[in-house]
């Protein structure tokens, strides 16, 4: 059986590009469980805030209970869950979850195939992340799940389903003039820019192209935020800055929450600035919360 590809065939509810990582979240954390004790069952009631707090930071804005994937995930083979009445789940419930004693953990034939073959659980955990999350955010989910990923390998490219443009970086960075679109960094050492990154802004994962019209680039900084949907680009490709977001220090307040409102500095004439298609998708599956008042300068 290939995992690895069984990983990349996870059955998650689509509809017109929303996200739904639930599955993937539950997966990551339970290679991590993994990790810690091969034979570990986790209990619903025990981890339920575990994966409440997964959900609310790296889902999109349309909360879900942590029920749904505890139970949907069975679907695909690599999850089994008991009660205290046997084997199988009782539900969504979350009621139900916890009156019953739920828990769950990898299927047997996972396990054995975990063991048998070390290099696997990274390989797996890395289609997660590649098929659904930006790459700014992989280490820090991993952190967040702790899981470690000592095995570098690379996923085949049938997981993958489609390889990235290496030219993207090259092409977006051009775009805008090697300048930070939200607040114009332009550092170099010498005449290599650092510090700067071609953002998308439909994710990779959720069929963003490889086009300019869909990248920004960004400061290391703002590319962070602007996948975790602090920042987001509103009509008229001026920035937008949550409300969730808190920062009282002089920096937090210059670099993040004054950006409200701004027009984005460039793309040059004649490039083709970011298509309100993705503009939107960002906004409603990745933006948290409701944006700020335009600062007054």
């Amino acid at each position: 059986m290939d995992w690895v590809e069984r990983t990349a065939r996870l059955r998650q509810w689509t509809r017109s590009g929303t996200r739904a990582p639930h599955k993937p979240l539950l997966f990551l954390y339970a290679l991590s469980r993994f990790q810690q004790d091969a034979d570990d069952e986790v209990r619903y009631s025990a981890v339920e805030e575990d994966l409440r707090a997964l959900l609310t930071e790296y889902g999109p804005g349309n909360r879900t209970t942590p029920a749904y994937p505890f139970h949907h995930l069975v679907s695909d083979g690599v999850w089994e869950v008991r009660t205290e009445r046997g084997p199988g789940s009782p539900g969504t419930g979350v009621r139900e979850l916890r009156a019953t004693g739920a828990t769950g953990r990898l299927t047997p034939e996972l396990r054995a195939a975990l063991r048998r073959e070390p290099s696997l659980l990274p390989r797996i955990a890395r289609v997660l992340l590649d098929l659904n999350f930006p790459p700014s955010l992989h280490g820090e989910l991993c952190e967040a799940v702790g899981l470690e990923l000592e095995v570098a390998e690379t996923a085949p490219l049938s997981a993958a389903r489609r390889q990235r443009d290496r030219r993207m970086r090259e092409m977006v960075l051009t775009a805008y003039e090697y300048r930070c679109a939200f607040c114009g960094y332009d550092g170099r050492i010498g005449a290599v820019p650092v510090g700067l990154e071609a953002a998308h802004v439909r994710w990779w994962a959720f069929d963003g192209p490889d086009e300019v019209e869909n990248g920004l680039c960004l400061c290391s900084l703002h590319h962070k935020l602007f996948d975790k949907g602090v920042l987001g680009l509103g009509p008229g490709h001026r920035i937008l800055v949550s409300q969730s977001f808190v920062g009282h220090s002089t920096a937090a307040r210059e670099h993040v929450v004054t950006l409200s409102g701004r027009p984005l500095i460039g793309p040059q004439p004649g490039a083709g600035p970011v298509a309100d298609a993705h503009r939107s998708w960002h906004t409603a599956q990745v933006f948290h919360g409701t944006p700020r008042p335009a600062t007054t300068v």
